[in-house]
């Protein structure tokens, strides 16, 4: 039967909103259904206190440790058990927020954990793990940024454990919160974050971060692009609470530029900002006159993107202005603009460049674009000139999937939890995530067992020569999609035929079962790697031995498996 949804609308947050980070909304429903349901079945939601849990072990170890916990009998009053009431593991304090930052889109709802419980323990989680080993969350914070691709989860990990080592004397924050901001509206969305939180008493370490950020980020063309009057916290507001130095007098004069802008100022533009010149006179022309003007080289040098080219034309993008902005768009935005350059009717020749910028192996390592976005962009392109070079960007994006040898068996969630939304606009699922990447590394395998699990499972029949992409469609048109319980055990159980390794691609909220595990039925000597999808709490094995989990958005975990097997003990991916 399938599963209801627990979890009815969204009361989360965004960087769009006017409080850009603001207070989390308050929502407990959710884990108030499971605790419910648990204790109708005789069994206490379980959890284990913060002085049985340390952050312990060696450097560099990525075994997610599981804690010291009592002994899992189903109907045992403090058995610890996932949120469908099979036996579950806590973790290490540094696996737990490393599963649950590369997972978490800050503010969303999740099948089993509403927002703002989500968002409080991924906080509480931030300032342990930052006072407990700086040193590893140093390294943490950058990669969640960087390698992991994610913006929100990263600016409140710097941001909150930049507040927990303020207050305990743990010095190296400063730079922690500098490495977290890498796109010039992050300033402003990291002061809005804590003005919105903590009021207006900066830390030093804080103030300094941002600042530093400012001098790296703040130029003319950032400026145009996102100090906008809609923004909570504009350009000249973090100018002023934080005091950046600028690098050179040009700079100086953009920041001076900005304040005025900011406080409405009648000053005159130094001339040193050509740039901001240029777009004034553009702004000059008379609405009439402005669809003429297509000529690519005259929208660069003002500076001009496509987002606001469509507002200063005041009518529809045909397909003379997309050739014209084409040029100086950047990599996400031509990935989501595929449809609209169909439909504006851009021609072959354009479309090709679009198509080599989008499948060129160093454009996709720049854009740091996850790999589910091509999965999206993919199902959006109307036409089939896209295809191709989504699929080579798909492959670029997926560098770090290893070729495994032997034979491994991949099992690909498909219950009702896994159709979770991973964004607001709920475009990306967790379904999407775990098909991409175990389609992908079918792909790459020696000899690959590919199955759906729900309450059914089902084998996905390999097709020499497809590709990710179609595969996806495939598995995705074909039925393989369930959507109903999660048993993972039995699954286990039925299709495990002396693999030399299994992958379990899963949010790992398993249904009860009569095993010690859900990989009770592998050998120990075979590792089984668990792919987490949604960070929950409690997982459903323990990870130790040749038992493995990793997670996140991206396939930076992936390269860990054959090092693993190598038998490597620098296994975390930063």
């Amino acid at each position: 039967m399938r599963r209801q949804r627990l979890l009815q609308g969204s009361a989360g947050w965004g960087f769009e909103s006017p409080e850009v980070f603001g207070l989390i909304a308050q929502s407990d429903r959710a884990a108030d259904i499971v605790r419910r349901r648990l204790l109708i079945s005789g069994i206490r939601c379980g959890g284990v206190s913060p002085s049985s849990t340390g952050v312990g072990g060696r450097d560099g170890q990525v075994q997610l440790q599981a804690a010291p916990e009592p002994a899992r009998g189903r109907f045992e009053a403090d058995a610890i058990v996932t949120a469908e009431g099979a036996p579950g593991f806590t973790r290490d304090p540094r696996a737990e927020l490393f599963l649950l930052a590369v997972s978490n889109m800050v503010g969303e709802d999740t099948f089993y954990e509403g927002a703002a419980d989500r968002d409080a323990r991924f906080r509480e989680l931030i300032a342990a793990v930052a006072v407990a080993d700086p040193d590893w969350f140093a390294r943490f914070v950058p990669w969640l940024r960087t390698g992991a691709m994610l913006r929100s989860a990263t600016v409140v990990a710097a941001l909150e454990g930049a507040r927990a080592q303020v207050a305990a004397g743990v010095p190296g924050s400063r730079a922690i919160v500098d490495a977290a901001l890498q796109r010039a509206d992050e300033p402003g969305e990291a002061l809005a974050y804590w003005l919105g939180r903590y009021g207006r008493a900066l830390p030093k370490p804080v103030k300094r971060g941002i600042a530093d950020a400012v001098v790296r980020l703040y130029h003319e063309r950032s400026l145009l692009k996102y100090d906008s009057e809609s923004s909570a916290v504009r350009f000249g507001d973090v100018i002023d609470l934080t005091h950046p130095t600028a690098k050179d007098e040009r700079q100086g004069d953009l920041f001076r530029h900005a304040l005025d802008r900011r406080h409405k100022r009648d000053n005159p533009l130094p001339a040193s900002l050509t740039v901001l010149a240029a777009r004034a006179q553009l702004m000059a022309l008379p609405v009439e006159q402005r669809r003429a003007v297509t000529d690519p080289a005259v929208l660069g040098t003002a500076g001009m993107t496509w987002e606001a080219l469509a507002g200063w034309r005041q009518t529809t993008m045909d397909a003379a202005a997309w050739e014209a902005i084409i040029p100086t768009m950047g990599y996400l935005a031509l990935l989501r603009n595929l449809r609209n350059f169909d439909q504006a009717g851009v021609s072959d020749a354009v479309a090709e460049t679009v198509a080599a910028k989008l499948s060129a192996p160093g454009e996709v390592a720049r854009s740091r674009v996850l790999p589910m976005r091509f999965l999206s962009a993919y199902n959006a392109a109307p036409s089939l000139r896209w295809a191709y070079p989504l699929e080579k960007a798909l492959q670029h994006a997926l560098v770090n999937v290893p070729a495994l040898d032997a034979r491994t068996l991949i099992l690909i969630d498909t219950s009702g939890s896994m159709n979770s939304a991973f964004s607001k606009d709920g475009t990306l699922r967790c379904w999407d995530a775990a098909t991409v990447f175990g389609l992908a590394l079918a792909a790459r395998a020696q000899d690959a067992t590919v199955v759906s699990f729900s309450n059914a499972t089902k084998v996905f029949p390999a097709v020499a020569g497809e590709s990710v992409l179609a595969a996806v469609r495939r598995f995705k048109d074909g039925g393989y999609f369930y959507g109903g319980g999660t048993e993972t055990e039995k699954a286990v159980r039925a299709h495990y035929d002396q693999h030399d390794r299994v992958v379990i691609l899963t949010d790992e909220q398993a249904h009860w079962h009569g095993s010690a595990d859900v990989a009770a039925a592998v050998p120990a000597r075979v590792p089984v790697y668990t792919w987490n999808l949604a960070g929950y709490r409690v997982g459903h094995t323990p990870t130790v031995g040749n038992r493995h989990t990793f997670g996140g958005l991206s396939d930076a975990a992936f390269a860990m498996i054959p090092l693993i097997e190598a038998g490597s003990r620098d296994q975390w991916p930063f």
